[in-house]
């Protein structure tokens, strides 16, 4: 799994950072996300999946290898 964000398209909902902590987080600044871990271990898979089903903006993206 890969996952990326397009920081243009974000709007700072933080609905990411609720559902998958240990992968995204937001700038204080603007709330914009930001990717901790672009290949996520296995069992934060699931969380960052949901996280970009959930995102309102479209602005993550996972590609399964």
């Amino acid at each position: 799994m890969k996952i990326s964000v397009d920081e243009e398209k974000c709007i700072g909902a933080g609905q990411c950072v609720l559902t998958a902590p240990q992968v995204f987080d937001q700038r204080d600044e603007d709330g914009v996300v930001i990717l901790l871990e672009d290949t996520p271990p296995a069992p934060d898979q699931p969380a960052a999946r949901d996280a970009a089903v959930l995102c309102p903006a479209t602005a993550i993206t996972v590609t399964e290898d």
